[in-house]
């Protein structure tokens, strides 16, 4: 299916003559208010997306506390980010498969509940182990609801266009990402209750989310669910692998972001204040979000062949920082490293999403999302342990500069495939011949 095109709504193209219409309203009155529902569900459905997101990233401005209270190493924070990914996984390859056969309601409503708990549990922590537990909880409700959240965002689009979805999904999950570190710093630097009231709030967010879930149109089975080890189909195994290739080294600069940037920025800074870690987090962030607006109706390829030497130029900058202890060459690579993660991650949501079958949809996602999330939690760890021998200074250059030389080595082998495809592709008298 070419990206450019969206999927036709159902009854889109249908006469107006023909549609069914309600005892009490005109025809003409019945087309007007159809889209209207939908519409407020796709959109109710992208805010549960985004305070989900939002609740799984309050830690990170807190972790720098959470160190000093409960006396633990980067390594463990690192290692409790870890145990969220490890549920997360498992989470995902079951939760998929399962909404597209009994339904996304029946497994989002519960994947709400998981995160409410998630977020309890951290209010309520007394030791290292209360997090490992929290984190736990909030990674089966995340890894629950990724993908189903981003299936239903493609089917209640009300034109059917898989490209906006995309987009809303990826601008969504991003800024949750960032909104959850600069809330949860806000109120920790400035109110009262900095380990309490972060979660607390996110409590009361998730209960209007929970009722966008419960409005979902519920669904048959469509099919018996059993389960599965990932399998990608045939025919979009070469998108799959690479958009997720370019997807896991984007998510890489996220957890490395979530996790020891805010330590990182405070070492270079010589301040404690737990909001400036917080918005180093969020100001990469919107430049992925702003990136991903520029970049929407662009090619899927596109976007990834522009976004992977900006993450790679990001992350040399954000090498160079600490060697020159310079915050503002940091910030110059927080705003690059940004929008290469948000073209990147656009571009191969954009291409895996429109490339999924409809039956399977839900499950290639949650596929894709593995990926992305192993690209989270592995990289890290590598980091942690490595910051506990050298320090955390050098740990997060050399990560940076690992980092951005495959970036480089992904970009050339994007750019080869895309010139062997433009070889390959029958012309006609008219230009390249379309759909073969």
């Amino acid at each position: 299916m070419p990206l450019d095109q969206p999927v036709p709504a159902q009854n889109r193209e249908m006469p107006r003559r023909h549609r069914r219409t309600e005892p009490s309203g005109s025809p003409e009155a019945d087309v007007e208010q159809r889209p209207r529902p939908a519409g407020r569900r796709f959109w109710a459905t992208a805010y549960a997306l985004l305070i989900l997101l939002t609740g799984t990233n309050l830690p990170t401005p807190l972790y720098g506390d959470y160190q000093e209270r409960f006396g633990f190493s980067p390594l463990v924070v690192t290692l409790i980010f870890a145990a969220y990914v490890a549920t997360l996984i498992p989470s995902l390859l079951v939760a998929g498969p399962l909404s597209d056969a009994i339904g996304r309601r029946r497994v989002l409503l519960p994947a709400v509940a998981l995160a409410a708990l998630g977020s309890v549990v951290f209010a309520l922590a007394t030791s290292t182990g209360w997090l490992f537990a929290a984190r736990v909880l909030q990674g089966m409700a995340l890894g629950a609801a990724s993908g189903p959240l981003t299936a239903s965002l493609a089917e209640l689009e009300p034109n059917g266009n898989r490209r906006k979805a995309a987009l809303v999904s990826t601008v969504a999950s991003v800024g949750g990402l960032g909104l959850g570190p600069v809330l949860a710093g806000l109120l920790a630097q400035y109110a009262p209750a900095p380990h309490v009231l972060p979660f607390a709030v996110e409590v009361v967010l998730l209960v209007p989310a929970a009722a966008a879930l419960v409005a979902l149109p519920a669904t048959r089975p469509a099919m018996r669910w059993r389960p599965r080890r990932p399998e990608i189909p045939v025919a979009m195994r070469a998108t799959f692998a690479t958009s997720g290739t370019a997807g896991f080294l984007a998510f890489a600069v996220i957890g490395l972001f979530l996790t020891l940037i805010p330590p990182y920025v405070a070492t270079l800074a010589n301040s404690k204040n737990l909001l400036l870690g917080g918005a180093t987090v969020a100001l990469m962030l919107a430049c992925s979000v702003l990136a991903q607006l520029v970049g929407y109706g662009k090619p899927a390829r596109s976007l990834e062949l522009t976004g992977l030497p900006l993450l790679a130029a990001g992350l040399a900058l954000l090498a160079l920082a600490g060697g020159l202890s310079s915050l503002t060459v940091l910030f110059a690579a927080t705003v690059i490293a940004g929008v290469g993660q948000g073209l990147a991650f656009l571009g191969g949501l954009t291409a895996v999403s429109q490339a999924a079958p409809a039956d399977r949809h839900a499950d290639v996602l949650s596929s894709f999302y593995v990926i992305l999330y192993l690209g989270v939690g592995l990289p890290v760890i590598g980091v942690g342990f490595l910051a506990t021998i050298v320090g955390l200074l050098p740990a997060v250059q050399y990560f940076a500069g690992a980092a951005a030389v495959l970036c480089t080595t992904v970009l050339i082998a994007l750019a080869r495939a895309r010139h062997r495809a433009v070889v390959s592709t029958p012309t006609g008298p008219h230009g390249p011949v379309k759909g073969e």
